[in-house]
């Protein structure tokens, strides 16, 4: 029996219809004779609601929780209405439980006057085990046996509260023993995705990306044959449609490339989301569940170095540019080391670096919030050899962006860089600093906030589309 993972992120399954559609997409897989386990997001916005409603009761506001909590109380009212579900009423029950769960959560916070990062978990997880509750129903309306697991009891992690690790082997040994005997016997497990919990129990949340990176998990856990993860986008694009209209899902794209593509700003998942799948090999793919139809974007262990060298282009904005530049700097040993350390002390992270072969300048990208403290602290730290002019400046230059050419088949491949390049400038862009990855799938430029759209759309037209 073929094992598969599904999830559905909270567009996904964000009013009646969507949850339809997405328990049209699990009926097929099991009516093709697959074992299926499923994982879900809370609906679109729940969770940031849920989120607000925590954080105003910490400072000491009587009112928003209880809003929030029959705000989403009603939007579950109204898809199990809609979709008639025969249990409408017990579901009902169920999740007026569940807010109980989180007024009273949200209530302590508001005496205590903090909201603890353990009690954030608590709170702020309280729409998934809703939805997962209601997709289960949905689907045994259509015949299928599925039931709503709590995740708790599954996925184990450790006490890290907000960005809990999972204990990844003891999840697989009560994976084995929870739900291996219902997918055998064509039972379809739903778990809230998002939360784990403690060896003894205590709700935990996976961070950014959690409920993909729940899917994941489970999928290791399971050894599935293949995750897939639902969302509202044909796949992973080849650029942002909103700069590129003409941007399109790329077919098949390797762990690697996919790492680098969300480190370098695509919306994408986030890189952990994939590492409990690499040493068991385990593919995933990422399809529409609003455009079942479309193949979406496979990603595997190796690289397709059948297409273009370069695949996909990617911007990151609200940038800054820092040089440190001095002739004096020439065979000093040290001072890459010194200024990085400095970096460092800022708690700031460096997107990208960039040195002259003269050694007479280094310059590095940083979040544009950063920028100020990080010139203070160089400043502070080179105050003597800028005293005596062995560093001529420690300069900033806010609003940059930093676009980057990715794709495996660029490595070895001559004049892929060039082509690059020479695409920007045929627009008139200025690349005021160049890095190109160790790896060589990736070339990145800092440019002007106001060159970004042009030098996306230059490497897309005139190196991706062609």
């Amino acid at each position: 029996m073929t094992t598969l993972v599904l999830k559905f992120g909270g567009t996904s399954v964000g009013n009646a219809d969507a949850i339809s559609r997405a328990a049209d997409l699990v009926l097929g897989r099991v009516r093709a004779g697959n074992g299926v386990a499923v994982v879900v997001s809370a609906m679109s916005g729940v969770t940031d609601a849920l989120t607000r409603g925590i954080q105003a009761a910490a400072i000491g506001d009587e009112q928003l929780h209880r809003r929030v909590a029959a705000d989403v109380l009603d939007r579950h009212r109204v898809a199990a209405d809609v979709l008639g579900v025969e249990n409408a009423s017990e579901l009902n029950e169920a999740a007026e439980e569940t807010m109980d769960e989180y007024l009273a959560v949200c209530d302590s916070v508001r005496v205590l006057g903090e909201a603890t990062p353990r009690a954030l978990d608590r709170a702020t997880s309280r729409g998934e085990p809703l939805l997962a509750r209601l997709l289960a129903a949905v689907l045994a309306a259509n015949g299928v046996d599925a039931v709503a697991i709590d995740p708790t009891e599954v996925i184990v992690t450790d006490s890290t509260y907000q960005n809990a690790t999972p204990q990844l082997e003891e999840t697989r040994e009560r994976a084995a023993r929870t739900l291996r005997p219902l997918i055998v016997t064509g039972v379809v497990p739903i778990l809230a995705g998002f939360m784990g919990g403690t060896r003894d129990g205590v709700t935990t949340t996976l961070g950014r990306g959690g409920s993909d990176f729940s899917a994941a998990i489970l999928g290791y856990a399971l050894r599935a044959d293949e995750v897939l993860i639902c969302t509202d986008v044909d796949g992973v694009m080849t650029a942002d449609p909103r700069l590129v209209p003409t941007a399109r899902a790329i077919p098949v794209l390797s762990y690697g490339e996919v790492g680098e593509l969300a480190y370098f700003g695509a919306k994408v998942l986030h890189p952990r989301t994939i590492r409990p799948l690499v040493d068991e090999r385990i593919p995933l793919r990422i399809l529409n569940t609003f455009r079942p139809e479309c193949p979406g974007t496979r990603i595997q262990p190796e690289a397709d170095l059948s297409v273009g060298a370069v695949k996909a282009v990617t911007d990151i904005c609200g940038l800054s540019l820092v040089t440190v530049e001095g002739r004096g700097m020439l065979g000093v040993p040290g001072i890459a080391a010194r200024t990085f350390g400095s970096v460092a002390r800022c708690c700031a992270n460096v997107l990208m670096i960039s040195q002259a072969s003269s050694e007479q300048s280094i310059c590095f990208v940083v979040p544009g919030e950063a920028a100020a403290r990080v010139k203070a602290e160089l400043d502070e730290e080179f105050a003597l050899e800028l005293a005596r002019r062995a560093i001529d400046q420690v300069r900033v230059v806010l609003d940059v962006a930093v676009v980057t050419a990715l794709g495996a088949g660029m490595r070895g491949a001559v004049g892929a860089v060039g082509k690059v390049l020479d695409a920007v400038g045929r627009r008139g862009v200025d690349v005021m600093a160049l890095a190109q990855g160790s790896s060589e799938w990736s070339v990145s430029m800092a440019v002007t906030a106001s060159d970004r759209e042009a030098a996306v759309r230059a490497i897309h037209d005139e190196v991706i589309a062609r």
